[in-house]
């Protein structure tokens, strides 16, 4: 056999949970953005999802899903999360504020559950592709799942 695949987080999480899911690694081709992750996967970019961190105007932190190759409306994700405003959080806050280093963020598993907005074409899709929690690996599971173990609103949230 060949050698153990390797486990993050959000993948025990899914298993103590009972949640099915795929795992996906990228972790030996040179994909860097979300674009080229999906390429790497041969999976299409609209069912592939990137994890985004932001904070309100009256310091909540919100976290996005929406497709690899949009980009989130501050102004939209604003008005889905009840917000005046909101900003992408630094990079270097991402860290101790979810425990996930920049490009392998995950919905699930966070240090806290922030309340959690994908991009109303999740729902659209078999099953939806994230990061696993590390650089390299992603996971695959239908939207309906995903809520089981987060709660995820849906709302139009990309420019």
């Amino acid at each position: 056999m060949a050698k153990k695949e390797e486990k993050t987080n959000v993948m025990r999480i899914l298993e103590q949970k009972k949640i099915p899911y795929t795992a996906h690694s990228y972790a030996s081709t040179d994909a860097i953005s979300g674009v080229e992750v999906a390429e790497a996967l041969k999976q299409n970019p609209e069912q592939v999802f990137k994890t985004l961190v932001t904070q309100g105007a009256s310091k909540s932190y919100y976290v996005f899903m929406i497709p690899v190759g949009d980009e989130l409306s501050l102004k939209k994700a604003a008005k889905a999360v009840g917000e005046k405003s909101i900003a992408m959080i630094k990079s270097k806050e991402l860290l101790p504020l979810t425990g996930y280093i920049h490009g392998g963020c995950s919905p699930i598993g966070m240090k806290k559950l922030f309340t959690t907005t994908a991009h109303l074409t999740a729902v659209n899709f078999p099953t939806v592709i994230f990061s696993a929690g590390r650089i390299g690996y992603q996971v695959e599971l239908s939207f309906t799942d995903l809520c089981k173990v987060i709660p995820v609103a849906t709302a139009d949230v990309t420019v």
